[in-house]
């Protein structure tokens, strides 16, 4: 479906809609001309903006009811605002129109009334579902009262905390919202949530997305949620009828897109509420499979702080490009100067990649990472140095020439034992054995990295910060203790290294 309004083109919408930007991004305009604007919208029947500030106690009052009544448009005029002090008032006022629908509804509808399951009591548990601590429970003069879960004392709603209190009146207005969409038989009813995620734990976030989605299951509704929150994202991450667009400054144009693999298995670490900036003090680092992640992870442990990355492993070399570009979307979405990294193997491309706008892309120096076992500064940590290694292998290709890895290793002795370029995946078990270790070799690996850190880094051109690359240390601050210089010469690469 699409919409147009206004000077605003949104395209691709469908029933659950997550729009994320920063703030003066122009998320909330949007909702509110999407509202005001509604009888553009497409065969609309009913449309809801609630607005973002969630002020006011859970309390009756009846001066709101009164000014309901006299204009049907109050209400909807008053959530428009960016801050309505009365915005929990009101809710309790929509607590006793929900109670009215439900109760119109088990009237009217045969097969509700036969439903001896179906109360409004089961619409309260729904509510009282997201409360770890209070209950609401039904009461004649002010809609409904507060009581604690643990022994049911009565409960001021001035003390319970902001969090309870948006979650009461957030359950209130979606299931009222929800009821009143079934009274427009024939018609779409539209609901745009304006940053729902203020003032609620990521655990809190997920619940109230999870009544969200159950209260318009079946319904002809679509709902358009403005937020930064990826907590938000994270619980709709495995929905099919959830989808995301990313919005900036002066933006007008729309388009919404189905929730990726990628954008799946990366919301994670984005943390759960991004505006903590925890992204920027500890950013992904994107790498083409799990023995990578290994390494970078055992780096990261064995560096003791000193190493800040979030290691992400894409599958494959196919797959990085497309977690980069969904990467490249948050992150311009959420942050400021955010940054990024991924690395890739050079396998047989040249060294040398283009940053994009936020990620900054990195290749190994060597071939891969299973090259990095031999160098220098790893043999080292493995108590041998590159000449015993090649003793060693010269000795295992007499001993084992029917070994399924002979062939592999062979390769490597006929190029002259090419460290850098070989491929060296098929043999990498067999050089820790002969390296007399029997830890992972990413554990290893990724150990020596940490050691660029704390320990003075071997130079030359088999040194670890050589097969790293300068990119690679240079945006990680790997070291401080080695400068590696790369120059290209005859289309290859020379290492000169100085201590600084």
């Amino acid at each position: 479906m699409n919409i147009t309004i206004s000077n605003q083109t949104i395209s691709n919408v469908g029933k659950i809609n997550v729009l994320l930007g920063k703030n003066g991004s122009g998320k909330s305009t949007l909702l509110r001309r999407l509202e005001q604007e509604k009888h553009s919208l497409p065969d609309v029947g009913f449309a809801r903006y609630i607005t973002p500030e969630r002020g006011g106690d859970l309390i009756y009052q009846g001066h709101l009811e009164t000014n309901i009544a006299q204009d049907p448009n109050w209400a909807d005029n008053v959530r428009r605002n960016n801050r309505f002090d009365n915005f929990r008032q009101l809710s309790v006022t929509e607590f006793r129109r929900l109670e009215s629908l439900v109760l119109r509804k088990i009237e009217k509808d045969v097969a509700t009334r036969q439903n001896l399951n179906f109360s409004f009591e089961t619409t309260l548990e729904l509510i009282n579902s997201l409360l770890d601590n209070v209950s609401i429970v039904r009461e004649d003069s002010s809609g409904f009262e507060i009581v604690s879960k643990n022994g049911k004392q009565k409960r001021a709603p001035s003390t319970l905390s902001s969090g309870e209190s948006e979650l009461v009146s957030l359950a209130i207005e979606i299931l009222s919202f929800a009821y009143r969409a079934e009274t427009y038989i024939g018609k779409r009813s539209y609901l745009f949530l304006d940053e729902p995620d203020a003032h609620l734990h990521p655990d809190l976030q997920e619940r109230l997305i999870s009544l969200l989605v159950k209260a318009i299951e079946g319904k002809d509704v679509v709902v358009i949620i403005a937020t930064h929150s990826t907590a938000i994202l994270g619980a709709l991450s495995d929905n099919p009828d959830a989808r995301i667009s990313f919005v900036s400054s002066g933006q007008t144009e729309h388009s919404f897109v189905s929730i990726s693999d990628a954008l799946r298995s990366v919301l994670p670490i984005f943390g759960a509420h991004p505006l903590s900036n925890i992204f920027n003090r500890k950013p992904i680092l994107l790498v083409e499979g799990e023995d990578d992640e290994r390494i970078w992870q055992q780096a990261v442990r064995t560096s003791q702080g000193k190493l800040n990355v979030w290691p992400c492993p894409t599958g494959d070399i196919q797959s990085l490009a497309a977690y980069e570009d969904q990467i490249e979307e948050i992150a311009k979405a959420i942050y400021e100067n955010a940054k990024a990294y991924s690395l890739r193997d050079r396998d047989d491309s040249p060294y040398e990649i283009d940053d994009k706008l936020v990620v900054k892309r990195m290749r190994l120096f060597c071939r891969a990472a299973e090259n990095l076992i031999v160098t220098d500064d790893v043999l080292k940590s493995l108590g041998t140095d590159w000449d015993k290694m090649k003793a060693a292998i010269e000795d295992w290709l007499v001993k084992f020439p029917n070994h399924q890895q002979y062939a592999a290793m062979n390769a490597f002795k006929n190029t002259n034992y090419n460290r850098l370029e070989t491929d060296l995946k098929p043999v990498r078990n067999v050089l820790m054995m002969l390296a007399g270790s029997q830890k992972a070799w990413e554990v290893v690996v990724g150990q020596a990295i940490a050691k660029l850190l704390t320990e003075t880094a071997l130079v030359g051109e088999h040194s670890l910060t050589a097969y790293l690359g300068p990119k690679l240390i240079a945006a990680l601050n790997l070291t401080l203790r080695t400068k590696a210089l790369f120059l290209k010469k005859r289309n290859r690469f020379s290492f000169v290294s100085s201590i600084t």
